[in-house]
């Protein structure tokens, strides 16, 4: 996923991380990967927290940070993703949609949703930010491919 993250420029200047040893180890293999070191923030908070708390470490970023990533746990991740997502129809296309609806039926381990807004960290609000993807590492994976890293993204 961390190859993925730099091939489609998701390159993060912050990351925040839960506290949780496979949380922990899920950063420091992806890390390599994107080709940078950016500042991780190790956050008792993600690891037990529900989708609004998270919203709150989330809104609490320091105004440099223009990309974050935030490795964290289900219920708290998956919901505050959908939750980021819900956006007026009207504003939403049928690409967007489906990125959506795939991510609403399942949010698997190392998935990655990616939102882009305009605004500060403090203004991130439900509805604010728009899903620009979801990619999960299934979706990675050639057919019949063990894992060996290449990168085939199927939508």
């Amino acid at each position: 996923m961390g190859r993925w993250l730099r091939a489609a420029g998701y390159i993060p200047d912050r990351v925040v991380c839960s506290t949780a040893r496979r949380a922990a180890q899920t950063w420091q293999l992806a890390q390599p990967a994107l080709g940078s070191a950016p500042p991780a923030v190790f956050d008792d908070r993600v690891y037990d927290s529900d989708a609004a708390q998270l919203l709150d470490v989330i809104c609490r970023t320091p105004a440099p940070a223009r990309t974050l990533l935030v490795v964290g746990h289900d219920p708290a991740l998956p919901g505050l993703a959908r939750t980021l997502a819900e956006a007026p129809a009207a504003r939403v296309g049928s690409e967007e949609q489906a990125a959506v609806d795939r991510m609403r039926a399942k949010f698997p381990t190392a998935a990655v949703a990616a939102f882009v807004f305009r605004g500060g960290w403090d203004q991130l609000a439900p509805g604010a930010a728009r899903l620009a993807c979801f990619v999960t590492p299934r979706q990675l994976r050639a057919p019949g491919d063990p894992g060996d890293g290449s990168t085939h993204v199927r939508a």
